[in-house]
């Protein structure tokens, strides 16, 4: 799959650049100064391919935490903008490229969009989020989160460090955003989630209508990112998980599905 515009507000773009077997690096572009804010770039190789393509400049590098598949083009990328280019994340010291840390409450200028700055352990102990509420800016509803390996259509991400409990509450801090915010997630996860899903609420109208809806864009090659938070309110277990307790036995569960 090549790169791919998901959304467009104004002068601000996001892109979606595979990479890997199944991860997604996002790219935020400021069409008229053809600037771009990378969120986490597992491999160099694709975002300069994607750069070179469009005749875009990288301004700055997003993190939302320490995994190879989501840092491992860093140095690479730097050696070729230069060591100052800005890169945000999470402030634990796991990432020794960071020179911006932030935490639960700061905010990022991405482009003069301002993204906030959410902390979401589960996956690890340290993993961030980004939102960013476009009416902060100007005069749209749209709003855009990039959760890293912490929400999946369909899932969640397995908890490598962080408890059920602070996976369950990291998941509720993100659905407090509108309906229409859309999901950049960080896989392609989404089919094989719903093949779950469905297994385990074999009653449900909604994954079975979601997994059906999936099944086709996959067919036809396409990516199934980004959702929604009301399309993930539907069809989410994970997300739709009463507390900690119930939340535990679905992870569980699909940990070995």
């Amino acid at each position: 799959m090549e790169s791919f515009k998901s959304s467009q507000v104004s002068n601000w773009s996001v892109y979606g650049i595979p990479a890997f077997q199944d991860n997604y690096l996002w790219a935020i572009v400021h069409e008229p100064s053809k600037a771009c804010m990378v969120v986490d770039p597992g491999c160099a190789n694709s975002v300069q391919d994607f750069l070179d393509a469009h005749g875009y400049h990288l301004s700055g590098i997003l993190i939302t935490h320490h995994h190879m598949d989501h840092v491992g083009g860093i140095d690479a990328l730097l050696s070729k903008a230069g060591k100052d280019l800005p890169v945000y994340g999470p402030g634990s010291g796991r990432v020794a490229q960071i020179n911006r840390p932030v935490r639960e409450g700061d905010t990022v200028d991405v482009h003069c969009l301002v993204a906030k700055v959410l902390e979401v352990p589960g996956h690890t102990l340290d993993h961030i989020a980004y939102v960013i509420e476009l009416k902060d800016t100007m005069k749209s509803d749209e709003v855009w989160m990039f959760p890293g390996d912490t929400l999946f259509s369909g899932g969640c991400g397995r908890l490598f460090e962080g408890s059920p409990q602070q996976m369950f509450e990291s998941l509720q801090k993100l659905n407090q955003f509108a309906a229409n915010t859309r999901v950049y997630c960080a896989h392609e996860y989404t089919e094989s989630n719903l093949r779950f899903a469905r297994a385990y609420s074999p009653g449900s109208k909604n994954i079975e209508a979601r997994e059906i809806e999936v099944r086709r864009i996959r067919e036809q090659g396409l990516s199934t990112i980004p959702t929604t938070l009301g399309v993930e309110r539907l069809s989410n277990l994970f997300m739709n998980a009463a507390n900690p307790i119930e939340f535990k036995q679905i992870r569980e569960a699909k940990d070995k599905f």
